[in-house]
């Protein structure tokens, strides 16, 4: 694997409890204050609406970028959503970081009232989402075009993010069958899927910026069977092992910026995101880092 060692850091949040706006507002300004490079808003029907929320984090902050993590691309026209992407990335100040998916959860299709496509179909969408808003930033004159995330596991979604994404966001996440949602990942199937990216990437590499969750950060005092919680999972995992996933950090916040730089090393990985739960716990080791 190629050597990224100087490849700077890079930390998202993602957000989604808040209800009202005043909740938005300061969450929002505390991920910034807090050292936060992105804050993201994920795509799912029972939680807020993801681009009316990023116009709103864009008018309650500064700095800080402005992501989706990720966008469910079947549940939108590429046209529509491009234009929308391209609108509050000029409003925003150039601050947008767009993160896609071809949508996983066969439950939430059935609540949209949409049809559950298969795999390669959603694959095909995703892409034709992809080029539109390739094509939206071309035509409107701006540079920079808002950066693309793809994310996923399956070898068609890493194969397109090869070759279109600025982003790879990986999920830590095992293989299941196509609807069932989602299954924390061991050390050998994350590897797996790392590996295969940076064979596709080739000497792409280099420009690539790559993601990956972090689930759960046990500082000192954390009990580690908060991790058996992880997309509703039992683990079965002993405490080397679950020190060994990329997507876990345990230890002092000095030691999580060790293992941070250790994945770095190892995988290549410079951009890790949490969930809002993790926020606080989080901004310790990035803290350590910086």
């Amino acid at each position: 694997m190629t050597d990224v060692n100087d490849r700077p850091f890079r930390f998202g949040v993602g957000i989604f409890s808040p209800r009202s706006r005043k909740e938005w507002v300061e969450k929002v300004r505390l991920a910034e204050e807090l050292g936060y490079d992105t804050v993201s808003v994920s795509d799912h029907l029972y939680m807020p609406a993801p681009l009316p929320t990023l116009v709103l984090a864009a008018e309650a902050t500064e700095r800080v970028r402005l992501g989706t993590l990720v966008l469910n691309t079947t549940f939108y026209q590429p046209a529509v959503l491009a234009r929308d992407i391209e609108t509050i990335h000029r409003y925003s100040g150039g601050r947008v970081e767009v993160g896609l998916g071809a949508g996983y959860d066969r439950k939430q299709f059935d609540a949209a009232g949409l049809p559950w496509t298969g795999a390669a179909e959603r694959v095909a969408h995703l892409e034709e989402t992809v080029l539109k808003l390739k094509d939206s930033g071309a035509d409107a004159g701006r540079e920079p075009a808002p950066r693309i995330m793809i994310a996923g596991r399956g070898d068609r979604v890493l194969q397109l993010a090869a070759r279109e994404a600025d982003i790879i966001a990986f999920t830590g996440t095992a293989r299941v069958r196509d609807g069932e949602g989602l299954r924390l990942g061991n050390l050998a199937e994350i590897t797996d899927r790392v590996r295969l990216v940076h064979d596709l990437l080739g000497e792409r590499v280099q420009d690539v910026e790559l993601n990956i969750p972090i689930h759960r950060v046990l500082l000192p005092g954390t009990d580690t069977a908060a991790v058996s919680d992880v997309w509703q999972n039992t683990l079965d995992l002993e405490p080397d092992e679950l020190s060994e996933l990329p997507s876990l950090l345990m230890g002092t916040p000095e030691e999580c910026a060790e293992q941070l730089r250790a994945r770095r090393k190892r995988f290549g990985i410079t951009y890790f995101s949490v969930l809002e739960p993790e926020m606080m716990a989080f901004s310790k080791v990035i803290e350590a880092m910086r």
